[in-house]
């Protein structure tokens, strides 16, 4: 039996995960992440950090047969990342990257090397889970959206703030809005300061995946599911539950989408 081991190197977050030969990417049961962790990407730049983090995978894990990963932190993340195992020198490191061929998918991305190595692993993962029409939602430091067809087409996506994103540009580009602190659930406008800007960055987040449901619609792509991952992933699901003309679709909140896709892709890469 071997065993992969899996990093996911976010512009905020490093998630990291290990498999063993014997499961499969297809399996969503909760023991299939039965080891995993997640630090601020920023450790990566401290030398001790790296050192702290690489004994502690060393002593839980035995040697991996082989490491995948994808990053969108840049090449000092990725140069910091493969220093933390020297005792794994051996051990072969592979790179999904946006351009990473997948039997099955492809995109229309006009320079497919440029598109996030996070939303194309996971569309892998939206593809390895269903066959159906799905939009794909990242909600971490931006989010994104992506549609993936059940013919296999990636028709592309967009990129936003995320919600801590817009709620820290108001504080800091307005003279009198504070930073807002969410609080307990809302519907409707706000009757607060706070209020208004929680829910006004939720509007924009939520009307932003309602326009893409429409746009796919009239592509003749209908949205059949929804897979959302990410920090604020939870808060997303949360809102479009109570907005009766989304619930009514498939709503997956799947933890560690980018490293289920990633996984797929290795599988097919050994």
């Amino acid at each position: 039996m071997s065993l992969y081991l899996l990093f996911d190197v976010g512009n905020t977050r490093l998630k990291w995960a290990a498999v063993e030969s014997t499961q499969h990417p297809s399996d969503q049961q909760k023991k299939l992440w039965a080891y995993s962790g997640s630090i601020s990407s920023k450790s990566l730049q401290s030398a001790e950090h790296r050192a702290e983090l690489a004994d502690y995978i060393a002593k839980t894990l035995p040697k991996p047969s082989i490491i995948g990963f994808s990053c969108v932190a840049g090449p000092e993340a990725i140069n910091n990342l493969k220093s933390i195992f020297p005792k794994w020198a051996d051990v072969e490191w592979k790179q999904l990257s946006g351009d990473s061929s997948f039997a099955g998918i492809r995109t229309l991305y006009q320079e497919s090397a440029k598109l996030g190595a996070d939303r194309w692993a996971a569309v892998i993962a939206a593809r390895t889970l269903s066959l159906t029409n799905s939009l794909i939602i990242n909600a971490g430091t931006a989010t994104t959206i992506d549609l993936l067809g059940s013919n296999g087409v990636h028709y592309g996506g967009w990129i936003l703030p995320g919600l801590e994103l817009m709620q820290k540009s108001l504080a800091m580009n307005t003279a009198q809005l504070p930073l807002a602190t969410r609080g307990d659930a809302h519907q409707g406008f706000g009757t607060s300061t706070n209020d208004a800007i929680i829910g006004g960055c939720d509007a924009a987040q939520i009307g932003a995946i309602q326009y893409a449901i429409d746009v796919a619609k009239e592509m003749n792509q209908a949205v059949e599911r929804i897979w959302i991952d990410g920090g604020n992933a939870k808060i997303l699901a949360g809102e479009i539950s109570q907005i009766s003309k989304l619930n009514k679709l498939k709503i997956e909140v799947s933890e560690g989408l980018v490293l289920r896709g990633l996984w797929a892709w290795l599988l097919k890469n050994l």
